[in-house]
């Protein structure tokens, strides 16, 4: 067995206080997008017991009337990404006709999408447990003009 040089134990110990130290920044002020070095929030995180719970759908309706759930198989864009930049969309819904354009460009013999909109489906929570009602509300909504 060969034994490191001085250079190579003072590199390892070094790379070693440098990791720790974006792990010790990172888990006072990082957010998300800092991980591994920050929390990931998703799941250190928990709602009170009695908070509704939210699940953020896409969904359009075509030009032939009909409701089209947007999913990663049909527009080439998945939830996570939508939920991550639903700021964004709320501050400029016109953002989504971008997701419109992905899913004609996914499905050129389906009918256009003329509205796509961004929903809440808020599920009721009491006591930790689901009491199988929800709420839904459209946080932001995208019309063709």
């Amino acid at each position: 067995m060969e034994t490191l040089t001085v250079r190579g134990r003072a590199l390892r110990v070094l790379a070693t206080l440098v990791g720790g130290a974006l792990l010790l920044v990172g888990t006072f002020w990082g957010q998300d997008d800092h991980f591994p070095f920050g929390p990931f929030r998703m799941y250190s995180t928990s709602n009170p017991p009695d908070q509704p719970a939210p699940d953020t759908r896409v969904e359009a309706v075509a030009a032939d009337g009909s409701v089209v759930v947007l999913s990663e198989r049909n527009s080439g864009i998945r939830r996570a990404e939508i939920e991550g930049q639903q700021a964004r969309y709320s501050d400029d819904p016109a953002l989504l006709a971008d997701v419109a354009q992905a899913y004609a460009k996914r499905n050129p013999d389906r009918p256009a999408l003329v509205e796509v909109r961004i929903v809440v489906r808020w599920h009721g929570i009491v006591d930790g447990r689901p009491t199988q009602t929800y709420v839904d509300e459209t946080v932001v909504r995208w019309q063709a003009s």
